[in-house]
């Protein structure tokens, strides 16, 4: 058997484009390492991934193995690890209270009772369990709920060098307000008590290398989302929403509210999507369906996915027990275990677009003046 022309190969595998929206080939984006040679004609690409939640792995290893299958090797085996890059915001602001994160995305609705800290609760462990390094803060200060879905209620957080040491559920750091504070007690704060509780669970927490912090936000648009947009370097929002119109009205305007601040959408979720009953399957829309991909369509941002309405998701947050940790083969766990992927997705193509630019400005050989 003639030896295989390894350059050639990884030449090859260079050129072939990068399934995500960012319209580059694999070797533009520096994601080829290296490849090398197995006995029996076969090779083996070591591929290095944006993000470790990466939704196009299946897709990147089919074309790989097609392209150097048809090119002699005997089998292809593709080896993947990941790299998350900061946000390209890190840096610019000399204010940011987080500063060993990077990336904070922000999950927000325009109201309540859509489930904002469920998806927030799931899509945080979705992305630890697919190898990122993850945070969760409950930044809705007055109705604090993650200790309870996460599974820590009534669980106090140590202190360490003047800091407080977040604690762990399903690989993930977590904190809130809800730790701190008798749960029975309603909070009577006025805007710079929010404020300035908001920036001691950001600033005083030592949250470590983050490769992203999931802030689980209020309803609405007010105090917190301002104080998080003026000292917090913020790579993205999800907006999720409930299908029916009153829910999607307040959606737009929390998607329109992150516009003024300058925080990018990374898209929309749609939650409670259709009940299938467990003993007939017939599907009812008790919410409406669809609404939220038709919103996101109008508002030109992407649609992240839809989580059908179901008994588990909530018993799952009520019993600290996430769908996608405790019951993984619901299609709803499926469905925000996608949810995440296309977030991390889309933070992705926003932390490479530098190097998509620089690439891009780079002069073509042969087109310069004679």
């Amino acid at each position: 058997m003639a030896a295989l022309d390894v350059a050639s190969l990884q030449a090859q595998v260079n050129e072939l484009p990068d399934p995500s929206a960012s319209g580059r080939t694999l070797g533009a984006l520096e994601m080829v390492k290296s490849l090398e040679p197995l006995d029996g004609g076969g090779v083996r690409v070591h591929l290095e991934l944006p993000t470790p939640a990466s939704p196009h792995k299946k897709a990147l290893e089919e074309s790989i193995r097609a392209r150097l299958t048809a090119s002699g090797a005997s089998r292809v085996e593709v080896a993947f690890t990941a790299r998350v890059r900061p946000s390209p915001m890190k840096g610019k602001n000399p204010n940011d209270l987080v500063p060993t994160v990077k990336n904070v995305v922000l999950v927000g609705s325009g109201k309540g009772g859509v489930g904002k800290s469920t998806v927030s609760a799931n899509l945080a462990i979705a992305l630890a369990q697919q190898g990122a390094k993850v945070g969760l803060l409950d930044a809705d200060i007055y109705g604090p709920s993650v200790p309870l879905m996460m599974g820590l209620f009534g669980a106090k957080p140590n202190a360490t060098g003047g800091k407080v040491d977040p604690l762990v559920s399903y690989g993930v750091k977590v904190i809130s307000i809800g730790f701190f504070v008798d749960p029975d007690q309603a909070m009577i704060w006025r805007g710079p008590m929010l404020h300035g509780a908001l920036v001691q669970l950001l600033r005083d927490v030592n949250w470590g290398e983050l490769d992203y912090l999931i802030l689980d936000l209020p309803p609405g648009t007010g105090d917190i989302q301002l104080t998080i947009a003026q000292q917090v370097s913020v790579s993205g929002a999800v907006v999720v929403t409930t299908p029916q119109d009153v829910a999607l009205a307040d959606a737009i305007k929390a998607k329109t509210m992150f516009d003024k601040v300058n925080i990018p959408v990374l898209g929309m979720v749609e939650n409670m999507s259709g009940f299938v009953c467990p003993h007939c399957n017939h599907e009812t829309d008790i919410f409406s369906k669809g609404g939220a991909e038709e919103a996101a369509k109008k508002l030109a941002v992407p649609f992240l996915g839809r989580v059908p309405l179901n008994l588990a998701v909530r018993t799952g947050g009520d019993d600290g027990k996430p769908v996608v940790h405790d019951r993984p083969e619901l299609a709803e766990a499926v469905a925000l275990v996608k949810i995440a992927q296309n977030v991390a997705d889309r933070v992705a193509l926003a932390n490479l677009a530098p190097m998509v630019q620089a690439e891009a400005s780079k002069p073509v050989v042969g087109l310069g003046r004679r």
